[in-house]
């Protein structure tokens, strides 16, 4: 392969929250990076997945979900999406095709009025819907924007997702190899660390905690029998929310951190010793400093 015709570029992923962004990359991947909820708005930094092929390396940033912010930490959120959009060869509109368009798409396609960047539209969950409901979104979609490409896929179960990419390709200068061919990610792993374990808090407890749920690697380091020790603080705005994330004699806190455990030893390839405090930081979304120590930091993310 001449080193010229190699292919190389940015690539954001846009879309309302809960719409399968995570789910997507992580198809690409081939491995977890980016968590995944069923509870919206759970993607709070970029998170770069990076895919390399023979002829192409595609760089993914998962945007946060487009919302209304109401704190400083959706603010971020949604400073770290708008900034995105300008910093990529192409841009994937994410859309969950068994659910009508909303106020929230309507608010995405206006934000991307003014873009120059391609933009393809990806009508995802087509495994939910009828074909004919398929063709109806993709008419309602084609008047209100003027996509570049449009293609749907089912991130879930993989269908038509290598299709996708090879129009992700057409849209790629010729550029250099910007990682690795063995690197996933550019995040270091005591983030994605956190990230899973923030994943397991989201999917095991209830509604009204999961916005106020952060989690700090405190220490991951390995010992003489390969084995990692991880110790993570899991911070909560308000005793009463403590209280719900350990659990009755700390049988939730227990299981978060088993089903951590698994997924954070399948990307570490080793035996891993975990560890969790829970804390309270109160109002914490609302405190830059403390965002920051959480690593939401716009200049690295």
């Amino acid at each position: 392969m001449n080193e010229k015709e190699f292919k190389s570029g940015f690539i954001s992923i846009i879309g309302r929250p809960n719409v399968g962004k995570s789910t997507f990359m992580n198809k690409v991947l081939g491995q977890k990076v980016a968590i995944m909820s069923d509870k919206p708005q759970t993607t709070r930094n970029k998170i770069q997945g990076v895919h390399t092929t023979e002829d192409s390396q595609m760089i993914f940033i998962d945007t946060p979900g487009i919302h209304k912010p109401k704190h400083q930490l959706g603010e971020h959120m949604m400073k770290v999406a708008r900034d995105t959009l300008r910093e990529t060869e192409a841009i994937l509109f994410l859309i969950n095709v068994s659910e009508e368009l909303g106020r929230g798409d309507q608010f995405i396609i206006d934000m991307l009025q003014n873009t120059t960047t391609p933009v393809i539209l990806v009508l995802n969950k087509i495994d939910l819907v009828h074909p004919d409901k398929l063709l109806e979104q993709i008419e309602t979609y084609k008047d209100k924007f003027d996509f570049s490409d449009i293609v749907p896929i089912s991130a879930l179960q993989g269908n038509n997702v290598d299709k996708l990419l090879e129009v992700i390709e057409s849209y790629l200068p010729q550029g250099p190899m910007y990682y690795p061919e063995d690197r996933i990610t550019d995040h270091p792993e005591h983030f994605i660390v956190s990230e899973l374990i923030r994943e397991k808090a989201l999917h095991l407890t209830s509604q009204e905690i999961p916005h106020a749920i952060g989690v700090e690697v405190d220490k991951m380091l390995a010992d003489d029998r390969d084995m990692v020790h991880v110790n993570a603080t899991i911070y909560v705005e308000r005793d009463s929310q403590k209280g719900m994330v350990i659990g009755k004699n700390g049988k939730m806190l227990k299981d978060i951190g088993s089903l951590a455990r698994g997924d954070i030893e399948s990307l570490l390839g080793s035996k891993v010793f975990l560890e969790l405090w829970v804390k309270v930081q109160k109002d914490w979304r609302n405190k830059s400093q403390f965002m920051r120590s959480l690593g939401y930091k716009d200049e690295e993310y």
